[in-house]
Formats: C-alpha cells, sequence, structure tokens
C-alpha cells in the first residue's frame, strides 16, 4: 500500500490489484483502514494551488513600461504644479489598471473548476453493506459500484460489469460510449484503449459495473491534468511583446535625448533650471500618453465587435494574438465535427444509398440513392433495414430548445435519425410491432436482439437484430433481395463493402431479422445462434460542420495550418481531417491521410517531435501531455499557436496556448476557464471570424502608433531645434500635454472603429518576429515628424517676425500640430492605400472626433480662462489659412509617398 504511484493497474492480474489494495471485493473496507487511507492519500479532491489575491492582481496591473511611462508623465507634471493634467493622466492609468483587472479577475479559476468536475457521490461497498456516499471520501482500495447515469467518482479497475458502456469523451475525445471489460491487457495500453479501467469525472451511458478504486485526488487521472494546467506557461502574446520592447526602446531614448539636450544647453551657457524645464517638456512631448489607453480601448472595442460574432474574449490581448496566429491547433470531437453520430451510406437489398444531413434532426436530409431522392417505401430491402434500426433500439430523439438531441446511446440515435429521414414513424412502429422480449448487447457476443409481435393480416413473431458485421454474419444464412425477396448470402461481398466504409472512417453495424414461431414469448442468444437473414449495412460517423469545411479553407487561404489533434482512432480522425481537407485537398479516403498516434508520439525524441509537429496534419490517440508537448513543439518552432477544444483533456494544451479557445455550450467548466476565448456557439466557423477581426484590431493598433508618434517625434525636435538654436520654445510643457492628450483621444481613438480593410484574409499571417512598425513606416514617422518640426517652427518664426506676442505665436505653433495631425490622421486610414480607395465616409467616427477636435481648438485659442490656463491667444484669420495650408501640403506629401512605396512593390 506503499507505493501504488505508477503502477500498470490495467495490465495486472485482478487477484494482484486486489492484493496490492489490500481489500477484499466481498466485503469492502472497514471504517479504521478507511480512516488511515484517508489520513494517507487525502481526500478525493483535485488540490488548487494559491493564487493572487485580488489587490495583488491589481497592483500587477501597474506593472507594464507603457504605464511606468505614464506614470512618470503623472510626476513630472505635478511636480510642474500642472494638477489638472496630471490628474487626467494618472486618471487614464487608474482606468487602465481597472480595466484591465476586470477582464483577467476569473483568468485562473481553471483548478476550481476541476475540483468541481470531480465533485459527486458513489455506491461503495464498506464492511459488507453497500452505502452511498460523497465521492470526495473515497480511498485506494474501496469497492465501488456504477449505473447508467452515474459519473465515475474515482480512477478504478473493473472486475466485474455487465454491457457498461462510459463516456469518456471529456478525458479522451472519444467520439462514442466505451464498451468497457474486465480483461487482463498489455502494459502499453493507451488511455483510451484501457477497456478495464475507469477514470474520474466520466459518465456511465449504459449498463452497470463494479471495481476497485486505484487512485484519488490528485493521483488520478484528472489530477494529473490538473498538475499539467497549472503547470501550462501564461504566454505573453505577440502586441504585449512588442509594445513592451517598443516601451523599454522609447524609456531609454526619452532619458539619452534629456541628457543631450541638458548637457548642450549648459555647454550653451544657459541657466541649469531652464534647461531642466526644457528637458522635461521633451519628456512630456517624447512620451505617448495616449497609448496604453488606445491600445486597452483598441483591444476592447475588438472584444465588442467579436462578442457579436459568438467569440467572448476572457483576456484583453488575446484579441490581437488571434490575427497573428499561425497554427490552429484543433480538437476533433464536437469543434470540428458535430459530435452527433450520423449515417452516411446504406448497403440494402443489395443497393447503396446516401443520407443527407448530419447531426440528430430527423428533418435535416433524406435518403437518396444515386443523388437522387426516393420512396423509401418502394424499396423492401431499405425498408426492413431502417425498420430493424428503430425496434431493436433502446434510445429516444427528444427536441430540446430548438436542438434535437438523443436519450441513451449515440449511436442509437443516429440509427433513429436515418429512420426518420426515410419516412419511418418509430411511434407509430412501436405499436405495429410491440416489443415482448430483447437480449441486450454484450461485448462477448457483440450484437443486440429484441423480439417482437408483428399486427396485421397474421399474426407472428419476429426477431430483429444489429451488431458488429463478424458477428451478425456468422449467424446469417441468406439476405433479403432489392424486392423483399430471400437469396444468397455472399459474405465476401459484404465484406469488401465493409471495408470501402471503414476505408471512410465509418463505424460500421450489420442489420437482420428473423421469423420465430407465434407462441415466441422470451429469447436466448441459443435463438439466434443461426439461421438470420441479413438485411444489410449502416456506416456512420461524427461528420465534420459544413461550416467547418468553409472556415478551414478561408483559414489555410489567410495562410494559417490546421491541425487536428484528438484522443479518437487514427483512422475516425483521418476520415474527418481528409474531408475537411486539412492537408490541402479533400480525401475520401482515410488511408490517403497521413496520421500520428500517441504510440507514434511517444517513440519521438524532443527534436523528433518538434519536425513531427510541424508536418503532420493529424495526430490520433492522443494524451493529455501529448497534446501539451504538441502546442510547446509549435511554439518552439516560432508558430503563434492557437488550441481549440472542449474537453478536461484539452484543457493543459489551451493554457499553453498563445490562444486557448473554448466551447461554450458542449465545453466543459475546466476547458473554459482554461481559454482566453469562449466560443457561445461551439462553431469553428465563429474563429475563422475572430481571426479576420484579430488581424483587424492588430492594423488599427499599428495606424494608431504610425499617427502618434510623429508628433511625440515632432514635439521631440521641435525642443531640440529651441536648445541647439539657442531660441525661445515654441512649445511650452503645458501645451505639449495638451496636444498629447485631447488629440489622441478625439483624432486618434477614432483609428479603432475603422472597418477592417478588404483582402485582409488573403494574406499570410504576420510573423511574431516583426516588429510592429516596419522601415518603411519608420520612414513614414520620421518624414512627418520632420514635417511638423518644419510647419511648427516655420509658422512659429513668421508669426514672431509679423509682430505677434509669444502667447499668440505659441498658440500657432499649437494648432499648427493639431490640425496637421488632424489632416495626417485621414493618411492614416490606410497605411497602403488611399482613403478614397477605402470609402471617404467608410468610418464616420473620424469625422466627429474632426469635429469635436477643431470645437476644442476654438475653445483652446478664444477663451479666455483657456488663455490663462494654457499661455494661449486669440488668432487671426490669416495664420488659421496658412495653419491649414500646412496641414494640406503635409496630406499631400504622405499620399505622395505612399504611391511611391506602393509602385516600388509592385516593382514599377
Amino acid at each position: 500500500m506503499d507505493d501504488l504511484l505508477g503502477k500498470h493497474w490495467h495490465h495486472l492480474p485482478m487477484d494482484e490489484v486486489a492484493e496490492l489494495l489490500e481489500c477484499d471485493t466481498e466485503k469492502g473496507l472497514d471504517v479504521f483502514e478507511v480512516k488511515h487511507r484517508t489520513e494517507q492519500y487525502g481526500l478525493n479532491t483535485i488540490s488548487t494551488k494559491k493564487g493572487k489575491g485580488p489587490w495583488l492582481r491589481f497592483l500587477l496591473q501597474f506593472h507594464q513600461p507603457l504605464i511606468y511611462i505614464l506614470i512618470g508623465a503623472g510626476v513630472i507634471t505635478a511636480a510642474l504644479q500642472e494638477w489638472v493634467d496630471s490628474g487626467v493622466i494618472f486618471g487614464v492609468v487608474l482606468v487602465n489598471a481597472i480595466i484591465g483587472f476586470i477582464q483577467e479577475a476569473k483568468a485562473v479559476s481553471a483548478l476550481a473548476a476541476l475540483a468541481k468536475t470531480m465533485t459527486s457521490e458513489a455506491t461503495v461497498l464498506r464492511q459488507g453493506e453497500k452505502t452511498r456516499i460523497s465521492s470526495i471520501d473515497l480511498v485506494p482500495g474501496d469497492i465501488v459500484f456504477l449505473q447508467s447515469g452515474d459519473k465515475v467518482p474515482a480512477d478504478m479497475r473493473f472486475f466485474q460489469i455487465r454491457d457498461l458502456q462510459i463516456d469518456e469523451s471529456a478525458l479522451t475525445g472519444e467520439s462514442v460510449p466505451v464498451q468497457k471489460s474486465v480483461k487482463q491487457l498489455e502494459r502499453d495500453t493507451t488511455l483510451a484503449d484501457r477497456k478495464n479501467m475507469a477514470y474520474g469525472s466520466t459518465l456511465v451511458t449504459y449498463g452497470q459495473g463494479a471495481g476497485i478504486v486505484t487512485a484519488t485526488g490528485d493521483h488520478s487521472e484528472v489530477g494529473r491534468i490538473s498538475e499539467l494546467i497549472s503547470s501550462a506557461q501564461d504566454l505573453a502574446t505577440p502586441l504585449t511583446r512588442k509594445i513592451d520592447h517598443f516601451s523599454h526602446i522609447l524609456l531609454y531614448v526619452i532619458l539619452g535625448l534629456a541628457v543631450v539636450t541638458v548637457g548642450v544647453g549648459l555647454l550653451r551657457g544657459q541657466p541649469l533650471f531652464d534647461m531642466f524645464m526644457a528637458a522635461v517638456a521633451l519628456a512630456v512631448g517624447a512620451i505617448p500618453e495616449g497609448l496604453p489607453a488606445a491600445v486597452t480601448i483598441t483591444l476592447a472595442i475588438g472584444v465588442s465587435r467579436m462578442a457579436r460574432k459568438n467569440a467572448i474574449i476572457r483576456k484583453l490581448p488575446a484579441v490581437e494574438t488571434l490575427g497573428s496566429t499561425s497554427v490552429i491547433c484543433s480538437d476533433k470531437t464536437g469543434t470540428l465535427t458535430e459530435n452527433q453520430m450520423t449515417v452516411k451510406e446504406i448497403l440494402a437489398g443489395g443497393s447503396w444509398y446516401e443520407v443527407s444531413g448530419g447531426g440528430y434532426n430527423p428533418f435535416g436530409g433524406k435518403i437518396q440513392a444515386g443523388g437522387a431522392d426516393i420512396d423509401v417505401a418502394a424499396h423492401a430491402g431499405l425498408l426492413e433495414c431502417l425498420r430493424t434500426s428503430i425496434l431493436c433500439n433502446d434510445s429516444m430523439l427528444v427536441e430540446k430548445e430548438g436542438s434535437w438531441q438523443v436519450e441513451g446511446d449515440p449511436t442509437e440515435g443516429g440509427l433513429l435519425t436515418a429512420a426518420r429521414k426515410g419516412g419511418l414513424d418509430p411511434a407509430a412502429l412501436e405499436k405495429e410491432a410491440p416489443r415482448l422480449d430483447s437480449i441486450p448487447f454484450e461485448s462477448a457476443h457483440q450484437y443486440m436482439a429484441t423480439l417482437h409481435e408483428v399486427k396485421g393480416g397474421k399474426q407472428q413473431r419476429r426477431v430483429y437484430v444489429k451488431g458488429a458485421v463478424e458477428a451478425i454474419l456468422a449467424r446469417s444464412s441468406t439476405m433479403l433481395g432489392e424486392e423483399g425477396d430471400t437469396v444468397e448470402l455472399n459474405g465476401d461481398a459484404i465484406l469488401g463493402h465493409v471495408e470501402k466504409m471503414a476505408a471512410q472512417g465509418l463505424r460500421v453495424l450489420a442489420f437482420a431479422t428473423m421469423e420465430m414461431p407465434a407462441d415466441t414469448r422470451e429469447i436466448h442468444h441459443e435463438d439466434v445462434e443461426s439461421g438470420l437473414t441479413f438485411l444489410g449495412l449502416m456506416g456512420m460517423i461524427d461528420p465534420p460542420r459544413a461550416e467547418a469545411i468553409t472556415a478551414v479553407k478561408v483559414c489555410q487561404a489567410a495562410g494559417i495550418r490546421i491541425k487536428m489533434i484528438t484522443g479518437d482512432h487514427a483512422l475516425t480522425a483521418a476520415a474527418i481531417a481528409g474531408q475537411l481537407g486539412l492537408g490541402g485537398a479533400v480525401e475520401l479516403d482515410a488511408r490517403a491521410v497521413t496520421v500520428l498516434t500517441g504510440s507514434d508520439l511517444a517513440k519521438l525524441s524532443d527534436s523528433e517531435l518538434i519536425d513531427a509537429a510541424e508536418n503532420t496534419a493529424v495526430f490520433a490517440r492522443v494524451t493529455p501531455e501529448q497534446k501539451l508537448r504538441l502546442v510547446e513543439a509549435l511554439q518552439a518552432r516560432g508558430q503563434v499557436v492557437a488550441m481549440t477544444g472542449d474537453g478536461v483533456n484539452d484543457a493543459p494544451a489551451l493554457k499553453q496556448a498563445n490562444i486557448g479557445v473554448a466551447m461554450g455550450i458542449t465545453g466543459t467548466e475546466v476547458s473554459k476557464e482554461a481559454a482566453d476565448m469562449v466560443l457561445t456557439d461551439d462553431n469553428f466557423s465563429s474563429i475563422e471570424a475572430a481571426v479576420e477581426e484579430g488581424r483587424g484590431v492588430f492594423d488599427n493598433l499599428t495606424k494608431f502608433i504610425v499617427w502618434t508618434l510623429p508628433t511625440n517625434l515632432g514635439e521631440g525636435l521641435v525642443i531640440m531645434a529651441a536648445i541647439f538654436l539657442g531660441v525661445t520654445l515654441p512649445v511650452l510643457p503645458v501645451q505639449i500635454l495638451w496636444i498629447n492628450m485631447t488629440t489622441a483621444g478625439f483624432l486618434g481613438l477614432m483609428l479603432a472603429f475603422e472597418p477592417k480593410e478588404p483582402g485582409i484574409m488573403l494574406r499570410p499571417p504576420r510573423d511574431p518576429k516583426t516588429p510592429i512598425l516596419t522601415g518603411q513606416l519608420i520612414s513614414r514617422i520620421v518624414l512627418v515628424g520632420g514635417l511638423l518640426l518644419l510647419a511648427c517652427f516655420s509658422l512659429f518664426r513668421w508669426e514672431l517676425a509679423a509682430g505677434a506676442t509669444l502667447a499668440e505665436a505659441r498658440t500657432v505653433a499649437v494648432n499648427v500640430f493639431v490640425i496637421v495631425e488632424l489632416f495626417y490622421l485621414f493618411n492614416c486610414r490606410s497605411l497602403t492605400k488611399s482613403v478614397f480607395q477605402l470609402g471617404f465616409f467608410s468610418n464616420m467616427w473620424v469625422f466627429a472626433g474632426a469635429a469635436a477636435m477643431l470645437l476644442l481648438q476654438i475653445v483652446y485659442t478664444y477663451l479666455p480662462v483657456m488663455n490663462t490656463l494654457f499661455q494661449s491667444a486669440p488668432i487671426s484669420m490669416e495664420a488659421w489659412l496658412r495653419i491649414v495650408l500646412a496641414g494640406i501640403i503635409a496630406y499631400q506629401i504622405v499620399e505622395f509617398e505612399k504611391w511611391v512605396q506602393g509602385r516600388r512593390k509592385s516593382g514599377l
């Protein structure tokens, strides 16, 4: 009992399992042993690591370089006793922190959600008596009994089962319930194939079973996933990394320029205090005070737009990360597929039929032959096969809140749906042929049989059978023909058809019937041992979502590779991948799709895994650890990875990915809490819309940065030129603050509302190593900064030479900055095209912002209280004309530069 960790419970003989766990399967544990084991192994719960408290999380919102710059600006303005400006800056800092705190308040709740999935009740044998206890109180060695509807309370090894099936999709990705057994398995059997084991948090869908608890709490499979979640790193997004790098550079540049300015001034013999004030003005001018707020608000607008497209963002920077995504690793079940077993092909009476539509909606498709609709009643073999799929069935289709769902086994739900698409009514059929007896499905026999009294002109008893192809063929001697006549059975031909269907990843079931004596009231296995009439085959699969096929094509056109990482079978994964075209082209033969399984991955070294992750599109039978390793391998190659999923098994990889995307409807709470984004409609196509929105957000952020930096550069150049030339400062620190804060809010932020440019999804993903500002954009920033310097200094000196007062000349200089920025705003609505190509009025927010800014400048220039606060003064109409002319000239020069760059790119 001292060392239970690492035991291969599925591989050990049952007697050895009981001996190692020191338990009696007839009596269970006594109360003293339970107490001892609870002290030794702890309660059956998932440990949650203590996270950061709310105060620390709030304070960490200030731990960003751009925020340091803003705080520095606030301190400087406070030192200048400009309390209003200082208050505005500190207000921006506070708003940033509050927004960030609210957005990330629930970011580390994955472990708490995981612990909830483990809480349930369990039927346990203790001191020879069955009793119901909380699953929290289970210990290794407990004897637990399971039945349909139970949540498995801990990891356990079965010693007794009866037709037991367990839905393990949340843990392994298996799309259909797993038929359990008590047989001893090979040591290297993968988690998804350990049929003699059950794992905590999975669900019993059918049958009964009893087993010995082998692991609880943190030592269980779910506990190991919890450890993987906590070990997965929270990665910085491309945007946060670039802005962090940019902010550090800006800090050094500001400090360097301030030192140079003071040094030059002192060498020229100017007073130290004046030089200090000039350095302060330079620093205030160079700091883009509006940038942190602009980043936050632009991302928040992206969040709002995505919410309208069924994507809920839990962390603000995740908006932009989607735009940089180069690889999407998607789970299969419920994400790329419907998570609803659907019959696609039927072979009956020697003829092939196709079933259109997907999911459990009985009105969502039809049965066809050669692409044409048919009357099922005219095809006797098909009709009998569909009748069997209804009568030999224990499940029901129900409509809940406008959605069709199956109550019972998903496979049987698919059969019912196919029959109803063929026009059959289960309720009417069950009245015509009421069930008298049944043989439930058992793994040892691989079939289910039901006995019915068939009413009509002649009372008779009939058995209907469904099951594995081999089991049904072995018991059949004839087969039903197209016209309802009995013909000779051709087993080899049927097996050939089965192979063809399996190559498409279809799960194939066979159907048969047999007439019984009129007085038969019950059936046994020996009654259906031989003499069956073979009716046909049905091939089913959990089909890909139609919209997912389109979304995959759009993503591939955008240079984004899609990889499927699933716990399901390799052939099933290959079939879905082929239909989706994950390899670049649609492939209907699943055997032609390259798949790596978890067993294959386990044999690879780290370097081989990185190559495999890069070059393979489909991974099947993958464990949670391997999903995590695959994401890390792709990141090692510099990929920006988005991981989608809905199960507990997806949570560690969701947290490790650059952006984790969980499903809102079918997704477990664990996967939602580990993700950065949740899709409210579980639709893979919403990811494509979110990627497009993310690219638009990054474009708009880049536009804002390209728009705002020339102002800071121009202000810095104006201050430095004045110091080097030994002349009066054209703008004062408080006036610089006015320019920066008002233009950022009323002009720059309007770019956040800019619609996405055409062709945004036809360009490749942005390389994460590419800086925010390319060489071309830096040259434009320098160009516009130079134009601002030239216009500001020229008109400032012009006004002084014309006899204007210093206050009037400085007012002209301030208005030059604002008006040139206003015209430049229209240049920045597209970094490559003319605003007239986009649609001049496509963003009305720009016009509203421009009008508000002009009104503010009139107030700044002519209102006496503003003249007092900012040392401004009224100016003449002629001065305004010169200012506007400077703006128009700057606009035309930038448009000319865009045209030259465009011709250079196109090779003209």
